[in-house]
Parts: structure tokens; sequence; C-alpha cells
């Protein structure tokens, strides 16, 4: 009797602690819209002098030379004292509560011209990344995550890769084996209230739940600088930020 008593509580507990592990890993409810959602927009600039590109050798690859001759580094983009390649991205609790529907189900990058375009981008977990072999050559795609599974491809011209991120990270460089000089970032959201800078420096989030924030604005070499703002509904903000040549 003492024997089935235990195998009785036991059955118990297992079956008490079911609802307790489901109700952990629910889903998070689909944010609906309401019409008076904000945007953001804004402007990165660059104070003072910017870095001079350095010259990029292919030669150890010829398809490379001949498709990119003149190729340079992209790290520090400034174009009349506006910096390119910044992520934007929204910060807050809110944002936690519910799930997100993405604009598109996948996001690409390409091997074109024997570097990684676009150099800086952003992406959703449910998103697929698909990643373009342009070049008439063998490249290399190998992100390095730290809370994602790493992954490390060859791929002849013309392959396509496709993988996903199943969690939020910020941020992964993604190389290239192959040919060393190409690099790129992502950054992983389970939102998508993210930009990046375009070549005049400006951006533009739109769709976001009213509410309290951080915007966060981050450079590969430059760091970052975040601004605390809340965001009345239908409103539009205007955010700017200002990196400095001293911040590298």
């Amino acid at each position: 009797m003492r024997r089935i008593a235990m195998l009785l509580a036991f059955g118990v507990l297992v079956l008490g602690g079911s609802p307790v592990r489901n109700a952990a890993t629910q889903e998070k409810p689909g944010y609906k819209t309401t019409g008076s959602e904000a945007t953001i927009v804004g402007t990165i600039s660059f104070a003072g002098k910017p870095p001079e590109p350095r010259r990029i050798d292919t030669s150890a690859d010829p398809v490379c030379t001949e498709l990119s001759p003149h190729l340079t580094t992209d790290w520090v983009v400034v174009n009349d004292h506006r910096l390119a390649n910044v992520f934007v991205f929204v910060r807050g609790e809110n944002l936690d509560v519910y799930s997100f529907e993405a604009a598109s189900p996948t996001v690409v990058l390409e091997h074109k011209g024997c570097r990684y375009v676009p150099h800086v981008f952003g992406m959703q977990t449910q998103q697929t990344l698909r990643v373009l072999n342009d070049d008439n050559t063998t490249h290399n795609t190998h992100p390095t995550p730290k809370n994602n599974r790493e992954w490390n491809q060859s791929q002849p011209a013309g392959a396509v890769i496709e993988e996903r991120f199943a969690m939020p990270e910020l941020f992964i460089p993604i190389k290239d084996n192959q040919h060393p000089w190409e690099k790129a970032y992502v950054g992983i959201l389970s939102h998508p209230f993210f930009s990046v800078s375009a070549h005049d420096g400006t951006f533009k989030i739109s769709g976001v739940p009213p509410g309290q924030y951080t915007v966060v604005a981050w450079h590969e070499k430059l760091g970052e600088q975040t601004i605390d703002v809340f965001l009345a509904g239908s409103e539009q903000k205007t955010l700017d930020f200002t990196f400095k040549a001293s911040d590298q």
C-alpha cells in the first residue's frame, strides 16, 4: 500500500508540473495595430576627421581583383559629416509582452563584388537569412554568434544558403574565411523596431507602440549611444545622434 501511495503521489507531482512548464513556454500574444503607433526619425552625424579608407589587397583571388580593383574598407563610412551603417533600435519592457509579425519572411545578404552587401543589417528571430553569391568565385559564410548556433558553409558561385537564428542577439559578426576582408554584422531582435542609417545618415523606425523606451545607436567601431524617450500616440519624434572621431 505504501508503494502504491508513493507512486500516486509521484504521478500527481508530474501531472501538476505540466501546466507550469506549458505556461512558461506559452507563446506571446501577437500585437494588433491600433492606428496610434509612433514613428522615430533622425540623422546620425560624425564630428571630426573620419579615418581614411584602407586599400584591400585582393590579389589572393584574381576574380575579386577583377570585380573590385579598387576595393577599400567600409568600417567608417562618412558622407558630408553624415555616418552610414549605424544600427538604431528600440529597447523597452513593453516590447517583450507581445510577438510582432515580420515585414517579410526572408532577409537577403549578398556576396557582391567580393564584399558583403549590406554591411550592417537587422532581422527578427522568425525570419530566414538568405545568403546569395553573385560572384563568379567561391565564397564562405561564417557567422560567429554567442547565443545562437554557429554555422560555417562554403558557397560556390550561384549557391544559396538559408539559415535562421533562434535567439535575439546583438550583434553577430559574419566573416568569409575564403576572403578575410569580407565582414558584416547582423542584429537579431524579437521585434521589427530597428533601422540602419543610410548613405546620408538618416534612419526611420515606424509602427512603435506608444510608451517609454530607450533608443540605441550602435556602430561597429565607434560604440553605442542611447537616448531615453517617451513616445505618445501617433507622435513622430526626431532623435539625432553624433559620433566623434575620438570615439574610435
